[in-house]
């Protein structure tokens, strides 16, 4: 018989095992004019998906406590629908400015 994980390990483990890959949010039409957003909780983290005035699709960490601008994260439309990746390690690209960080049109590793 085996014990079942304390707590610590238990969020250790969804750090490392499914934090780092993409994950399916939601449809495009959920978000179809630009100014709609999008809460939602990923792995314990608030995530806000929203269109912005060009028809873009971003989506941003909502910090908890107030530190300045929301962190953006990595957002990917594939087959109409809306992926996120938490991972901040290949989130960032070198030298990046914020206003460089797009959404991207690629296929997400999980998808």
């Amino acid at each position: 018989m085996t014990t079942p994980p304390d707590d610590r390990s238990f969020r250790r483990e969804m750090a490392t095992a499914y934090r780092s890959g993409w994950h399916f949010i939601d449809l495009v039409t959920a978000i179809p004019h630009s100014g709609d957003s999008l809460m939602v909780t990923v792995f314990g983290e608030p995530v806000v998906v929203t269109r912005d005035e060009d028809d873009d699709v971003r989506a941003y960490r909502c910090l908890r406590k107030p530190r300045g601008a929301p962190k953006p994260v990595r957002c990917a439309i594939r087959y109409g629908m809306i992926f996120v990746n938490l991972d901040q390690r290949d989130h960032l690209l070198t030298g990046a400015k914020v206003s460089d960080l797009r959404t991207i049109s690629a296929t997400p590793r999980s998808a």
